[in-house]
């Protein structure tokens, strides 16, 4: 990977998102940006109505310390964001990352990431962000905003880092299951680390070709892989598996032509996505 992008926050989540962004950075010896947006409501008072009785004076007088509190907020946001930042970065350094900088920027979460996503290989979000409860089954709405909209692989840091050793691939044979292999064997980030591709369906001689063909590319490129293939519902098995077997990656298709399809995007996205405890690496 040549650069990573790594949304941060003030949430809990931030500091795996730093910890995951660390290791992935230095295993693929990576340029790494720290990015926070300040959103728009960020530093800024609610609209007041100053219609009615109040006098043209008040009104005005209203107004004016109106937009000093606004002026006291955004200095206070911003200082805050570099704050954050600046932690952000200590950390990902702690890992041994030399090649690090951060961006604060105004602005839509989504908007200001396609600015600097179109020479990354990877951005990486956590599952949840600020407003989010992490006791909560719901996932934070700005990672659904940027699972839709990036083409770019995304990473979702889970609650807390740990070195990944094995990693479970879902496999159904679409464009993003294949994106996502050649990816993995392109790269040096998860060289020696085991791959399992799993296959939820019925074994048919179509998926016997494609994981076969799959599993060769990731051997061919110096990773040790299998596949299974596994009767049942695509979520709970991918769950199960993870869990049972203790796996400390899973990598999926955003968007697939089977059961899948609907993992990612829609109502499955709090079963699958919020009930893995790893992280989760997205293809589109």
């Amino acid at each position: 990977m040549k650069k990573i992008v790594a949304l941060i926050d003030g949430s809990g989540y931030a500091q795996s998102v730093c910890d995951h962004a660390g290791w992935i950075a230095m295993r693929g010896e990576s340029t790494l940006l720290l990015l926070h947006v300040l959103g728009r409501r960020d530093g800024a008072s609610d609209n007041a109505d100053l219609s009615g009785s109040i006098g043209l004076g008040a009104r005005t007088a209203l107004l004016e310390e109106l937009a000093e509190l606004d002026g006291q907020k955004a200095r206070l946001a911003n200082k805050r964001g570099r704050a954050i930042l600046d932690d952000a970065k200590a950390r990902v350094e702690e890992h041994g990352v030399t090649s690090v900088s951060t961006t604060l920027r105004n602005g839509q979460l989504v908007e200001t990431m396609h600015e600097f996503e179109t020479d990354a290989d990877l951005i990486i979000i956590g599952k949840r962000g600020e407003a989010s409860n992490f006791d909560m089954d719901h996932l934070g709405s700005n990672l659904e905003r940027v699972v839709r909209s990036t083409k770019k692989p995304v990473l979702v840091a889970s609650r807390a880092f740990k070195p990944i050793n094995k990693m479970l691939i879902a496999f159904d044979g679409g464009k993003s299951s294949m994106k996502a292999i050649e990816h993995i064997a392109s790269g040096s980030v998860f060289k020696g680390i085991d791959c399992l591709l799993l296959h939820v369906g019925s074994e048919t001689s179509q998926y016997r070709k494609q994981l076969g063909g799959a599993v060769a590319t990731l051997q061919n490129a110096g990773y040790t892989a299998e596949y299974r293939v596994v009767a049942g519902q695509a979520d709970s098995v991918i769950a199960d598996t993870v869990e049972s077997e203790q796996f400390d990656l899973l990598v999926m298709g955003a968007y697939g032509h089977s059961r899948i399809r609907n993992l990612i995007i829609g109502s499955t996205t709090t079963q699958m996505v919020g009930a893995c405890k790893v992280p989760v690496m997205l293809f589109r």
